[in-house]
């Protein structure tokens, strides 16, 4: 293997820099995207417990995906929100 042309390094480098700018692209969504995934995670265990404190309360809110992202976003304000959303709607 003979040294390596002006063209085939030109190639390299070009090669590497879409790499790059894929890379660059690709990970603030994936980062948002797992951001969302855990908060969702966190709004569900925070629901369960609030459902688990709740029944000597009388109290409990629905769990679902979209409950858990509420909850997750907006943390304790967003129980209290889906409370009032509860009692309006009842």
């Amino acid at each position: 293997m003979g040294p390596l042309e002006l063209n085939q390094i030109i190639a390299i480098f070009f090669g590497l820099l879409v790499i790059y700018v894929m890379a660059r692209l690709l990970y603030l969504p994936a980062k948002i995207l797992l951001g969302l995934i855990g908060n969702t995670v966190v709004g569900g265990g925070l629901l369960v417990l609030f459902n688990v404190v709740g029944t000597y309360f009388g109290l409990g809110i629905g769990i679902n995906v979209l409950t858990a992202l509420l909850v997750g976003l907006l943390g304790i304000p967003g129980i209290f929100l889906l409370m009032i959303l509860q009692r309006l709607s009842a």
